[in-house]
């Protein structure tokens, strides 16, 4: 998919979002190589090293952090990079629960707060993705032609698009908005239903 995006579509963009099921060391490296900055968490296992060789690589979550470099991030070295690469390595709290650790090849990166606003887009993608396959019924196609299943998911999108607008004008949350539509449809149903039935 990157590749397309690079050598065919030939789309104008500098930075990639990843989750962590993407953030493995040869589409890091990859991205790395085509000039490309991306932005990636880690989970909490990933084997780093943060004094150069001094000592043996440790999981992530047993890093200590100074407050500049809970400020500024700090520089590390992932298991199975190579040996002169290296990323920087932010400590992001995303709520009282949870703390990211998100790696960048951006070494001029110095900002843990501009790291969180890059996160809170990914984070809207990963809405996008949730609230189109609850509510839209992207992923029910039944055809089998690439033509029809690629209007479904147009046809889905549009679907997705509505919702968000009404949300957005009527300040409720799209899934309330789509609860709305189908209680009142219920509603109407019951009281005057479209197809009569006979009792006998």
């Amino acid at each position: 998919m990157l590749q397309n995006l690079v050598y065919h579509k030939l789309l104008p963009f500098d930075t990639v979002l990843m989750d962590t099921w993407y953030a493995v060391n040869s589409l890091m490296l990859y991205i790395d190589a085509i000039d490309k900055i991306y932005y990636c968490p880690l989970k909490n296992n990933r084997l780093v090293d943060d004094t150069f060789g001094k000592e043996k690589y440790k999981r992530i979550e047993l890093l200590e952090w100074s407050q500049e470099e809970l400020d500024c991030g700090k520089i590390i070295k992932i298991k199975g990079f190579p040996a002169n690469k290296k990323v920087k390595l932010f400590r992001v709290t995303v709520s009282t629960n949870r703390t990211d650790y998100v790696a960048t090849n951006d070494l001029s990166q110095s900002s843990t707060d501009v790291v969180q606003e890059v996160c809170k887009i990914r984070w809207k993608i990963e809405e996008f993705h949730r609230e189109i396959k609850q509510l839209t019924g992207i992923e029910s196609c039944q055809c089998r032609k690439a033509r029809l299943q690629r209007n479904h998911i147009a046809c889905a999108m549009l679907v997705w698009v509505r919702l968000k607008n009404l949300a957005y004008q009527t300040g409720k949350t799209i899934y309330q908005i789509k609860h709305n539509l189908l209680s009142n449809y219920l509603i109407q149903q019951l009281k005057c239903p479209s197809i009569p039935i006979c009792l006998v």
